[in-house]
């Protein structure tokens, strides 16, 4: 015990160290890693970081273990021969190619400014657009004085628009969700939509929108600021999922739709129609959210996390300003098989791959080899250049950001409402608006692990792990198997309570565990809602993980087409 108190001491003190550095020079980036001397270690503790000015005694010298610094004891031919690596040599051939590209579009540029540079257009297909000319200020601070929402529809809006459909995207899909005449492509949804089907093309008229922040024809980073005809960048304000939401009933009022018959939606999806009926109760009818939170939990924020991390340590990323220039496709395409490894299960890849390698009778390789491996490469190659890298990052970031927890509710109205007052008194948007990209700095003292008997102290309270005031102001948000759903939370939903609700999830699912849905149907019960359906699909049913509501037509497309009628 000691000793651990030892290492949480050296380890506070060389946070501490490190935030006085940061802070003692106000021009050095908040991000930016600066050479510290750490205090001295507790006795029999080794330094955690150093740096070319930290001097060390003799003695911790000759502890250093020499990895390698071993002299060569013969010269000749090597043992073995160097491995090769196709893959490596594929992404360095991609960024020649697109380096080749960007300097032929430079060069075309300085004739013909209509030249956009080696990325793609990530808008695919025939899109019907709606523009906005009123701005939108958004939940943590910004605004876009205008946008754009692309989107698609397919049935017929009946005379009295009560018929209408709103069908919300994942995180990367576009408003492709059924194949059109303009675009006969299948879309993403396209055996769950059109006559008969669990969207009924003969009963209602179906819109799906590219949400705000997307690449597929909304408005987003990759997207021309109209106020100095560059793009956005990482200029784009940040997003929540409720930004989303509101711009798409701006769309709503264009197309004078004054209430929806349902909200439906998937996955982040599944997010946004919760969203949108908390956000215009009165304007939605019905709510179905399959494999998706009312709140965004700690695996799914983590994972999203890396994907970010992958993109952002990307040389070619540049701080978000690489239009025109390589995009950041090796830190995109590691990115999309992280996502990948989420969006399936391990009992399905079982089945499907097993142990088996791509060709077993040749040697292992460090490049992919086993199925699984070449599975994943060949997710991430599909979708390295096919969508836009800042897009992920800030719609990923709007889905950690989510939480339909009353407190952050009135949280961000009270903000934007100040914002709105600020604006009509003759201010400007951005007057106190935090523009870095990072922000924050780490606290003094760092994060501990709980000792377990402080864990046991809520569990037998009924709290949870983390404790805290189970009305939500600031303690403990986790209602994970077995526990309850926190108050904030069913306050949060109350505005629902009288609303026809479908939730489902999936038993295989890692992303989206199924007690999210289970929390999010006893959050509605629990305020008084008595037309919530929930199902959950077992691992017999499926074992397609987060992916089911993509592939299972029968289970899931069946479900959506009896709760609509």
């Amino acid at each position: 015990m000691k000793s651990r108190t030892r290492v949480t001491s050296s380890l506070r003190q060389a946070s501490a160290a490190l935030t006085r550095a940061a802070g003692s020079s106000p021009a050095a980036p908040l991000c930016q890693n600066a050479a510290t001397t750490l205090p001295a270690p507790a006795t029999g503790m080794r330094p955690l970081i150093t740096s070319a000015a930290t001097s060390r005694p003799a003695a911790a010298q000759a502890q250093r273990r020499h990895l390698h610094d071993q002299a060569p004891r013969r010269s000749g031919a090597p043992s073995n021969p160097a491995m090769s690596f196709p893959c490596v040599d594929a992404l360095e051939s991609r960024s020649a190619t697109l380096r080749q590209q960007a300097a032929a579009s430079a060069s075309q540029s300085r004739t013909d400014s209509t030249s956009s540079g080696p990325e793609p257009s990530y808008t695919v297909g025939a899109t019907q657009i709606f523009h906005s000319t009123s701005p939108l200020l958004l939940d943590h601070g910004g605004q876009l004085v205008e946008f754009d929402i692309a989107y698609e529809t397919w049935g017929e809006m009946n005379a009295d628009r009560s018929n209408v459909i709103l069908l919300h995207t994942g995180l990367s899909a576009s408003s492709h969700a059924h194949s059109t005449a303009a675009n006969p492509q299948p879309g993403w949804w396209e055996k769950f939509i059109g006559p008969g089907l669990a969207l009924d093309t003969s009963k209602y008229f179906v819109i799906c929108t590219n949400v705000l922040g997307g690449c597929y024809g909304s408005t987003g980073p990759s997207s021309i600021d109209p106020s100095d005809g560059k793009r956005y960048a990482t200029r784009f304000p940040l997003l929540t999922i409720t930004d989303m939401v509101r711009a798409q009933f701006r769309l709503l009022d264009h197309l004078g739709v004054d209430k929806l018959h349902a909200s439906v939606g998937s996955s982040m999806g599944g997010m946004q129609s919760l969203a949108a009926a908390v956000a215009f109760p009165e304007r939605v009818g019905r709510i179905v959210s399959i494999s998706a939170c009312a709140r965004s939990h700690p695996y799914s924020i983590a994972m999203r996390y890396v994907q970010r991390k992958a993109i952002l340590n990307d040389p070619n990323w540049n701080r978000g300003y690489y239009y025109g220039q390589i995009p950041p496709h090796v830190g995109m395409k590691l990115a999309r098989e992280i996502a990948t490894i989420t969006y399936r299960s391990g009992p399905e890849w079982e089945q499907r791959f097993g142990r088996r390698r791509a060709d077993k009778d040749k040697p292992p390789a460090l490049c992919p080899d086993f199925l699984v491996e070449t599975y994943l490469d060949h997710a991430g190659e599909k979708f390295c250049l096919t969508y836009d890298p800042n897009s992920l990052i800030y719609v990923s970031k709007a889905m950690d950001l989510f939480d339909l927890g009353r407190e952050n509710q009135v949280a961000i109205k009270t903000k934007r409402a100040e914002r709105e007052k600020a604006l009509r008194e003759g201010g400007k948007e951005g007057q106190g608006y935090d523009q870095d990209a990072c922000s924050l700095t780490l606290p003094d003292t760092p994060y501990e692990e709980q000792p377990e008997e402080h864990h046991e102290e809520f569990e037998r309270d009924g709290l949870g792990f983390g404790g805290g005031n189970p009305a939500g102001g600031g303690g403990s948000s986790y209602s994970g198997p077995g526990q309850k759903p926190p108050a904030d939370l069913v306050a949060g939903l109350a505005v629902l309570w009288d609303h026809p609700v479908l939730v489902m999830g999936v038993a295989s699912d890692i992303l989206f565990p199924a007690w999210q849905q289970r929390e999010i149907a006893e959050a509605l019960k629990m305020a008084g809602n008595r037309n919530v359906a929930h199902y959950e699909l077992s691992e017999e049913q499926s074992l397609f993980g987060h992916d089911t509501f993509l592939l299972d037509v029968k289970n899931v497309g069946g479900m959506v087409r009896n709760f609509l009628g």
